[in-house]
């Protein structure tokens, strides 16, 4: 049985992926960065093929953006992206953390790109078509699956787009 609803999306789809675990530490407030931690030395990945998901509010619905995590996710850019694969229209703003969980099933943290409770609108940084491989998350704090960027673009069905700054 997979650990996380993450995982058990990616088994169903036939999606070749690997899962890292790591010491979560619960004192650690910046859980992408300390994912970056754990994982550029033990995998020797770079620190731009780990990805976080975030998720913000565009028009009143919510959607989706994975970026690296030492970059920034530009708000406007994302709702620009998503508006452009006829998704929402307007100002994006970051999501509610009750209503991060309440969508996704996921804790901040632990949100996944894949698996959610309601599979929200996607939207991923043009970066991760430059790397064969790219982490995120599994679903849990201190789990990450590394998989092809076309695989995890098809899984979430998303669109891809200039998002990070």
């Amino acid at each position: 049985m997979a650990a996380t609803p993450a995982i058990a999306a990616l088994e169903r789809a036939g999606v070749t992926h690997t899962v890292h675990r790591y010491e979560h530490d619960p004192r650690h407030d910046s859980f992408g960065d300390e994912a970056v931690a754990a994982l550029t030395q033990s995998l020797g990945v770079d620190s731009e093929q780990i990805f976080k998901t975030l998720v913000i509010e565009v028009s009143g619905s919510l959607a989706t953006a994975v970026v690296p995590v030492p970059r920034r996710l530009s708000l406007k850019a994302a709702a620009i992206a998503l508006a452009g694969a006829g998704i929402g229209s307007g100002k994006a703003r970051m999501a509610d953390e009750k209503a991060v969980t309440r969508a996704t099933g996921y804790v901040l943290g632990g949100v996944s790109p894949v698996g959610q409770r309601t599979a929200l609108p996607t939207v991923i940084d043009r970066s991760a078509l430059t790397w064969s491989t790219v982490l995120c998350s599994a679903g849990r704090r201190g789990l990450e699956v590394s998989l092809a960027p076309a695989d995890l673009i098809a899984v979430t069905d998303a669109v891809v787009g200039d998002i990070a700054v």
